[in-house]
């Protein structure tokens, strides 16, 4: 198994928590790793990336080749890189800021309108959770234990109070993942 990961959007829409939240449930299932966060230096509002590469080997590179699949948050994360996904790929897009229509029809399209299911749940800042959800339910690359263990681990424990609505964000973007079929299948 080789699952290569690419997230992106903007400082302070949780594209790093969301990558290392994925890391750690990923050792937490006893697969190999690497994550390679990216970011420009302001602390809000400057586009952000993580990379993962997860395997049940040995990880040689950290670099994602052509194979990544993708989580994108924003309408300039979209156009700036849905555009080099590859064929059959998979994409899930948060639908409340980057619209539904994309000019690709030959990769597997997951929209999903976060912002509208985060306030739903009560808290805007659960966005990204729910696009992990999505990309989660979509790939299986890892069980939902794991990520709940991971949140353990990575959030601090003035945080843990959040858990049980992350994972219920966790669960809504995997439940819409079964509830609508892949756009490109």
């Amino acid at each position: 198994m080789r699952q290569e990961v690419f997230m992106a959007g903007i400082g302070g829409q949780g594209v790093q928590l969301a990558g290392q939240i994925l890391a750690e449930a990923a050792l937490e299932a006893g697969l190999e790793l690497s994550w390679f966060p990216l970011y420009s230096p302001e602390v809000r509002g400057g586009p952000t990336t993580c990379t993962l590469v997860i395997a049940d080997g040995p990880v040689g590179s950290p670099v994602v080749g052509g194979d990544a699949d993708m989580i994108l948050m924003d309408r300039a994360a979209v156009a700036m890189h849905l555009p080099g996904l590859r064929p059959g790929g998979l994409v899930v897009i948060n639908s409340s800021l980057a619209g539904t229509d994309f000019e690709r029809d030959d990769v597997k399209i997951v929209a999903v309108p976060a912002n509208e299911i985060a306030a739903e749940l009560g808290s805007e800042r659960a966005v990204n959770m729910i696009l992990l959800g999505a990309f989660v339910g979509a790939t299986g690359v890892v069980a939902r234990r794991f990520i709940e263990r991971a949140l353990h681990k990575v959030l601090p424990e003035r945080y843990h109070e959040y858990i049980p609505l992350n994972m219920a964000a966790l669960q809504r973007g995997a439940e819409l993942v079964a509830e609508q079929p892949l756009r490109g299948d």
